[in-house]
């Protein structure tokens, strides 16, 4: 019951740590604004101009990065979610056929079927794991003889797995217990939430690497797919919580363990805000989704705020190039 009390007393806290950023958020897009409109204004009369926040410059490109070296850094992910989607969805793994390639070939480790109750969870969870696999097919397709395999994965549920180390990171579970992501409809919702928005700032953050317009055409086009994949999951699970309050504050814990994974930014977002206010789409003050690293993408899949290898969902780390987490 102790165990309990704590991690319902870390979720509220979660909670109210994400309303006091956003009520600053909002304060201070609201003191931006006005300071605009009296500067409209002093100009005799001229319509006020919106407040536009300056976003920073994307960092450089790492030295010698080419655009297949991207393309594999997502495959990497792609294979990840397309593992976890098609177990979750289907009870298998991907075909063996489609995951081979250079580098150092890997198992997945635990990922089973589950017994959905909902059977809108169990149809999106269908549709996501097919396009998932078309995103691994269409990448291995574009890079030919350069893709390459996958690396070791864990999906699994064990106490010292990738889903029950990122939970407990999120204090979601204590030390020494498991998180079941196949257990039941929510706990698939929360597994999923992990992914997508990383999915999502992973394909912004690359564009500014990629110099093919025919690539960065291509990865446009899976970043959409993602962001509809993260936005319906992120319906679903606020639509869920508002009988269960409780659904919504763990979107909260797990946001923050990622702010707290990918350095001192604190951008994540859980899925609302001010109690039931829903926050669908996590943008900045623009409007507009923020990105990652490839660093800090790695951080989270590795879960660890040092710079490293592997660890987390890539026991092994991932294949390709581009491989070191960042130190946050």
């Amino acid at each position: 019951m102790q165990d309990q009390d704590l991690i319902v007393a870390t979720l509220e806290s979660c909670a109210r740590r994400r309303d006091e950023r956003r009520e600053f958020l909002r304060t201070a897009a609201l003191a931006s604004a006005s300071v605009t409109f009296l500067a409209g204004c002093d100009g005799g009369g001229a319509d006020p101009v919106p407040p536009v926040v300056v976003v920073p410059p994307p960092p450089p490109p790492p030295s010698g990065v080419t655009d297949a070296d991207i393309l594999n850094f997502a495959l990497n992910l792609e294979y990840l979610e397309a593992q976890f989607y098609f177990y979750a969805a289907f009870g298998t793994p991907l075909p063996a056929n489609i995951t081979t390639g250079t580098g150092t070939q890997g198992t997945v480790t635990g990922g089973r079927q589950v017994t959905f109750t909902d059977p809108l969870v169990a149809q999106y969870a269908r549709e996501i794991a097919m396009d998932e696999r078309a995103h691994v097919e269409f990448l291995r397709a574009q890079l030919g003889a350069a893709a390459v395999a996958q690396p070791p994965i864990d999906v699994g549920t064990a106490p010292t797995g990738a889903f029950s180390s990122a939970a407990r990171a999120a204090g979601l579970i204590g030390a020494g217990a498991s998180f079941d992501v196949y257990a039941n409809d929510e706990n698939f919702l929360l597994g999923a939430f992990i992914f997508e928005d990383v999915g999502v700032t992973a394909y912004k953050g690359a564009a500014p690497l990629i110099t093919s317009k025919t690539f960065l055409e291509a990865a446009a086009g899976i970043l959409a797919a993602e962001a509809y994949h993260a936005g319906l999951i992120r319906t679903v699970l606020y639509a869920k919580g508002l009988p269960a309050p409780s659904l919504r504050t763990a979107t909260d814990a797990i946001s923050n363990a990622r702010d707290s994974l990918d350095g001192p930014s604190d951008l994540d977002q859980g899925v609302s805000s001010n109690g039931n206010t829903s926050n669908i789409v996590p943008t900045d003050g623009n409007a507009i989704a923020f990105s990652r690293t490839t660093g800090q993408v790695l951080n989270i899949a590795y879960l660890t705020r040092t710079a490293t290898d592997r660890g987390g969902f890539f026991p092994a780390g991932v294949n390709g190039n581009i491989r070191l987490s960042a130190a946050s």
